[in-house]
């Protein structure tokens, strides 16, 4: 009876370990998968670095119910300079960053400020102005501000919101519920939230 029981004990402190062992590999590869897919992401939007640049590239991404957002920008400073209304001037197109498009993926159909947009990858642009930005989804990623009206998926109107001070252009993600969140547009004085919801 003892033997039986020290061989019951064995097997299952063995299928214990065998099983903590399999989960750690699985998150293991869970990890390199997505740290592979996030390289692919960098490498399909263009944003490979060679050499340091002046507006430091950065990613962000937020799940949102099961929906992946993630953005691909460069980040540009202030550097002492009037931002909107001068170098950005009111009514023009903006690249929302610098350097190549900024690129957005969503990995699920999604609702822009209540407005349908399909799943895929976009470059993101903007029209800042005083009490309203038009926010762009554009179906072509290129360098700079190649842009062309006639490749735009879908056009909102937020509002610009005064901010603390933000040295170098950021995007990131707050108000995250179930089924929604905003992504902040942010520089300088100014941050312009767009609400996604899935």
């Amino acid at each position: 009876m003892k033997l039986f029981s020290k061989i019951c004990i064995t097997a299952l402190v063995l299928g214990l370990f065998t099983g903590c062992s399999e989960s750690q590999t699985n998150q293991n590869e869970q990890k390199r998968q997505h740290n592979s897919t996030g390289i692919e992401f960098s490498a399909n939007h263009g944003r490979e670095n060679v050499e340091a640049r002046p507006s430091p590239n950065a990613a962000v991404s937020q799940t949102i119910d099961t929906t992946e957002v993630m953005v691909t920008y460069g980040r540009p400073g202030v550097k002492g300079r009037t931002i909107f209304g001068d170098l950005e001037p009111y009514g023009k197109v903006w690249r929302a960053g610098a350097n190549e498009s900024t690129a957005i993926t969503f990995s699920d159909n999604v609702t822009i400020a209540g407005q349908e947009l399909e799943a895929g990858t976009y470059s993101l642009y903007t029209i800042p102005g005083k009490d309203s930005w038009t926010i762009i989804f554009n179906s072509n990623l290129s360098w700079g501000t190649e842009y062309n009206e006639s490749d735009d998926v879908l056009r909102v109107d937020v509002e610009p919101r005064k901010a603390p001070h933000m040295e170098w252009f950021m995007i990131y993600f707050e108000n995250l519920s179930p089924n929604s969140a905003d992504m902040v547009l942010h520089w300088d004085t100014t941050k312009v939230p767009v609400t996604i919801t899935v």
